[in-house]
């Protein structure tokens, strides 16, 4: 059930499953009770781990955190310019697409609840702000002199992308890198100033 990571320990394992639970079954689906069957543990187990449903909220979404930050782990230094910064993203958008689609089912289901969540919302929004810092930090080295708004931008695209192709209207179509990236060189070549590689003039 889980996609477990070999070595984790058991916070990490309800975790992990909880995430797959929210991917396959929904929001309904998500109880300690069906965590510790899906996950193989004893009775209770969940419990001990986060004893609320809050505190299971929480675990999903900090671990949801760490696992998608790994795909921004392989950035190029953006002083490169934005035509490899863009190369960088696009990796981490496709890699995310072809990867474990569920992480993002997952992500989708999370981020409902929290706006039916005030305290979730919350503990959400703080665990997003460290990658709108990430990416402010990648575009400002890029060149941008409005990072915060120019972040805003490049989340609505990768987030629009992620979920037409994850859950909407191009379920059935996954764009491949090549496309990810030409999509990805156009926004960053508008937002920075900078013109797509093979412009008239270069």
């Amino acid at each position: 059930m889980p996609a477990h990571q070999p070595g984790a320990g058991r916070a990490d394992l309800v975790a992990d499953t909880a995430l797959a639970l929210l991917a396959e079954r929904g929001m309904r689906g998500l109880t300690h009770r069906a965590v510790d069957e899906a996950a193989g543990l004893p009775p209770g187990s969940t419990s001990n781990v986060a004893r609320t449903r809050q505190a299971l909220l929480e675990l999903a979404v900090r671990r949801h955190a760490e696992r998608e930050a790994r795909l921004l782990a392989e950035m190029p230094d953006p002083r490169d310019g934005p035509e490899a910064l863009a190369d960088g993203l696009a990796l981490a958008v496709h890699r995310s697409l072809t990867g474990d689609r569920g992480l993002l089912i997952a992500r989708y289901e999370l981020a409902l609840e929290a706006t039916r969540r005030p305290e979730l919302r919350a503990f959400y929004d703080r665990t997003g702000a460290v990658f709108k810092e990430q990416l402010a930090a990648l575009l400002t080295a890029a060149g941008s002199r409005e990072p915060d708004r120019h972040v805003l931008s490049l989340v609505a695209w990768a987030d629009g992308l992620l979920f037409s192709c994850a859950a909407g209207s191009f379920g059935s179509r996954t764009p491949d890198l090549d496309e990810i990236r030409t999509g990805l060189r156009e926004l960053l070549g508008g937002l920075l100033g900078a013109r797509p590689e093979g412009a008239a003039g270069d």
